[in-house]
């Protein structure tokens, strides 16, 4: 039996979320409401102590950290279709991908969604109810950021952050410009964690990923959309879910 505790179709808990679908593996969907700070109850801080989205509970085996997810699903999961490759060399390259995208791309363009959705959320409380929510925090360094997020972070940071925002989109563009696919001729776990962080890029950071700017990207992003597992994906998840406001990148 596998469970996957998620906000649902967006950012990191997109990955594994993907990742499930496109293998074809029955799971139960259980969607946190970070509007609800259900991610810092109790009941949930004992499946993660640590108080993050997403979570995977594979017969009561608790798997954390969404590329990590993925790439147990590939290891206990052999006979679903494949999302990493076989080849020694393909498998590193696609590492290098996924290792970026959590060490890299996906840090400047959370920071950028904090500022813009986080911050109004934080400000919306009181004092009193501020405080009440990050002391249920876990873990030291989110609770930094939610004071951040709630003050609004210093524009030479944000400014930062575009610039890489910018760096990554550029090297996405440029591979993408000689390869279908990031990690060779296959789809694998590459795309899928990266494209997690892009996908809706052509809205919230329609300056720089658009069809004149970054051609390859946009085509990258539309033709992942396209795919019928992830057709599927946002189909029903958006059935299962209760409509809420967008959740922290990470």
């Amino acid at each position: 039996m596998l469970t996957l505790y998620s906000f649902g179709p967006a950012a990191n808990s997109l990955k594994p979320l993907l990742a499930l679908y496109e293998k074809g593996l029955p799971f139960t969907p259980r969607f946190v409401d970070p509007r609800k700070f259900e991610h810092h109850e109790e009941w949930f801080k004992k499946i993660n102590p640590r108080g993050q989205v997403p979570a995977l509970d594979h017969d009561g085996h608790i798997i954390t950290e969404s590329t990590v997810i993925c790439e147990y699903l590939e290891d206990a999961f052999p006979d679903a279709p494949r999302l990493r490759p076989t080849d020694p060399i393909k498998i590193a390259e696609m590492r290098v991908w996924t290792k970026w995208v959590d060490e890299y791309f996906c840090w400047c363009v959370s920071t950028i969604g904090w500022e813009r959705m986080i911050g109004p959320m934080a400000r919306a409380l009181s004092d009193a109810e501020f405080e009440e929510q990050v002391k249920r925090i876990p873990v030291p360094e989110q609770q930094v950021k939610w004071r951040n997020a709630r003050k609004g972070f210093p524009k030479e940071l944000l400014d930062e952050e575009m610039r890489k925002v910018r760096v990554s989109v550029d090297k996405l563009e440029k591979r993408l410009a000689e390869s279908e696919w990031l990690a060779g001729d296959d789809y694998t776990l590459a795309d899928i964690c990266n494209f997690a962080i892009a996908n809706g890029m052509q809205h919230g950071f329609a300056e720089i990923v658009n069809r004149e700017a970054s051609p390859h990207l946009l085509a990258w992003i539309e033709r992942i959309n396209q795919r019928p597992a992830v057709r599927e994906m946002f189909a029903r998840s958006q059935s299962e879910m209760p409509a809420r406001a967008p959740a922290p990148a990470a």
